[in-house]
């Protein structure tokens, strides 16, 4: 009789984010969503890209932690932090801060840290990357960033500017290797990864 072919380990998206879970839906693979509870405040000293990767490896590791031996999985953590000028800039919260974010960005070159960490519950080995995105903010009037984030409300992504929407209109120029990066799930490194720890992709194994 022959072998029953090996069913693929369990995907968990260890995040709150839809932004993140639409993204992964792209890859048309089973997954569950668990919310870590971390602490996402940066530390003393922190570099924006040292932050966005410890992050993301906490969230996956938090998830991981819950799982018992026989409920192993690959579990996928993800964190974004912007930067321009040596500062971070995070999630703003409150229109206020929304715009007090894209008013000290426009006209400026802003980097976007991308970090992506794929953990396996059963080995305890993490992949982890930082995928970089560059963007030219436009210089725009306070009128035209008001009516940008009443009309959007941007408040729970880095830097309040949402790419896959309305905030496409602040950008002068992107440069990525990942063009989903800057909305907050590098999908090709995740791919890489995917297969590195022998998840079938496109019937690859």
């Amino acid at each position: 009789m022959p072998d029953s072919p090996k069913r693929p380990p369990r995907l968990i998206l260890a995040s709150s984010s839809p932004y993140r879970r639409e993204l992964l839906e792209r890859l048309r693979v089973p997954f569950d969503v668990v919310v870590p509870a971390i602490d996402e405040t940066p530390l003393a000293g922190e570099t924006p890209e040292v932050t966005a990767l410890r992050l993301a490896e906490a969230k996956a590791r938090a998830v991981a932690s819950a799982l018992s031996p026989a409920d192993a999985a690959l579990v996928i953590g993800s964190d974004q932090v912007a930067t321009y000028d040596g500062l971070q800039v995070g999630k703003p919260g409150s229109h206020e801060i929304a715009l007090a974010q894209l008013q000290a960005m426009r006209g400026r070159e802003v980097l976007f840290h991308s970090a992506l960490c794929l953990f396996d519950s059963s080995s305890g080995a993490a992949q982890t990357v930082d995928v970089v995105t560059r963007v030219q903010f436009r210089h725009l009037p306070d009128a035209a960033l008001e009516a940008y984030l009443r009309a959007e409300t941007p408040y729970d992504v880095a830097g309040s500017a949402k790419s896959e929407g309305l905030g496409i209109a602040l950008l002068e120029a992107i440069h990525s290797d990942d063009p989903t990066a800057l909305v907050g799930l590098p999908l090709i490194a995740l791919s890489r990864m995917l297969l590195a720890a022998g998840y079938p992709l496109l019937g690859a194994s």
